[in-house]
């Protein structure tokens, strides 16, 4: 395993295209930095990483992870304080510890928690300058793990590459969601592989959430496997609702649910404001008849890429169940701003959550 120094060679280089951004037309997810970490494993044990020049990767047409897999990642941003002074990560060792977890399922070798903050650490200092001063603007971070072995046979591979990459971004979403309950497709079932951040789980969910984009949706609310009548999450964030004043969320001890760092730190927010919170099954009938009935004032998605994201509509069956207005909303934008003026050192860091690159 690699020692705690961690030995890293750094290639720069030769010329970086930060100048080539328009900042002003930034897309989500389509501009890279200039560099990428990459760490192979190899004869059972892992190898000395390397900062890089950012560019393409070569694989073997029997490469496993295509063939059967093998592929998980994370994703966490990094921010400029408010002075600019200083680069800030958010929780980093969540992502950690989650990306430990989804090596454990699906069979792949483990990062030890401290050396992945430490390479994250490390990768986001070289790139630091692509962090963008804008308002509500951040480095996304992706750190990704997949097989390597170039061999067609069903078994856990024997070889692998971890890779870290980053994008400048802007707002994931430009508007508040519209979202659809899912009672037919299924993102996850008990046993499954719902709580690990694993390729495929993505990939099943494509069809699906492209059915809902054709009806108007920008994404689904998964609901449970076996009868579709409990809520989990929504596409690309935990969701959370507030109950008649009353923080409700569905509970991460079944394993169809991803953990997620920004709901986890939404709740301990709420909790230390003296909110009651209750993590537990939601019911689909329950979240209905909330929005008709006014129970339900607010209902957000928690997620790394958009933070929050305020729901306005809510489509079940034939039914658009539309929110209160988002101005209207005094849980999900407090806990926005607290969590975004935290995040770039505006407020001070009493949890402890944020470490310093």
């Amino acid at each position: 395993m690699l020692n705690e120094a961690i030995s890293m060679k750094i290639t720069p280089s030769v010329k970086s295209h930060i100048n080539e951004v328009d900042w002003d037309n930034l897309p989500f997810g389509k501009v890279f930095t200039d560099h990428m970490l990459v760490m192979d494993y190899n004869n059972g044990k892992w190898q000395a990483p390397e900062i890089m020049p950012f560019g393409n990767l070569s694989l073997h047409p029997a490469t496993s992870a295509i063939h059967y897999g093998q592929s998980i990642f994370e994703g966490m941003k990094a921010n400029k304080s408010e002075d600019g002074e200083k680069v800030i990560l958010f929780r980093p060792d969540l992502n950690a510890k989650r990306f430990k977890e989804s090596c454990e399922r699906m069979c792949m070798p483990v990062i030890p928690e401290d050396v992945f903050v430490e390479l994250i650490r490390k990768f986001t200092e070289v790139e630091s300058n692509w962090i963008p001063s804008r308002e509500g603007y951040s480095l996304y971070l992706r750190p990704f793990l997949f097989a390597t072995d170039d061999f067609i046979g069903i078994r856990p591979s024997e070889t692998y590459k971890f890779v870290i990459f980053a994008c400048p971004v802007g707002a994931y979403y430009s508007e508040p969601v519209r979202v659809k309950i899912e009672e037919h497709y299924t993102r996850a079932s008990r046993g499954g592989v719902g709580r690990a951040k694993t390729a495929g789980n993505y990939g099943a969910a494509l069809y699906p959430a492209k059915q809902g984009q054709l009806q108007g949706f920008h994404q689904l609310v998964w609901t449970d496997g076996i009868e579709h009548k409990y809520i989990e999450e929504s596409g690309t964030m935990n969701i959370v609702f507030v109950i008649n004043g009353v923080l409700v969320t569905p509970s991460e001890e079944s394993d169809t649910i991803l953990r997620g760092t920004t709901k986890r730190s939404v709740i301990e927010v709420a909790e230390s404001w003296g909110m009651k919170v209750e993590e537990r099954q939601v019911s689909v009938e329950e979240v209905v008849n909330g929005v008709k009935d006014g129970s339900i004032s607010e209902a957000f998605g928690a997620g790394t890429a958009a933070t929050i994201a305020h729901i306005a509509k809510i489509g079940f069956r034939d039914e658009i169940l539309d929110l209160p207005a988002i101005e209207t909303r005094t849980f999900s934008n407090k806990v926005q701003k607290y969590l975004d003026d935290l995040k770039t050192g505006k407020v001070e860091d009493t949890f402890g959550w944020c470490v310093i690159v």
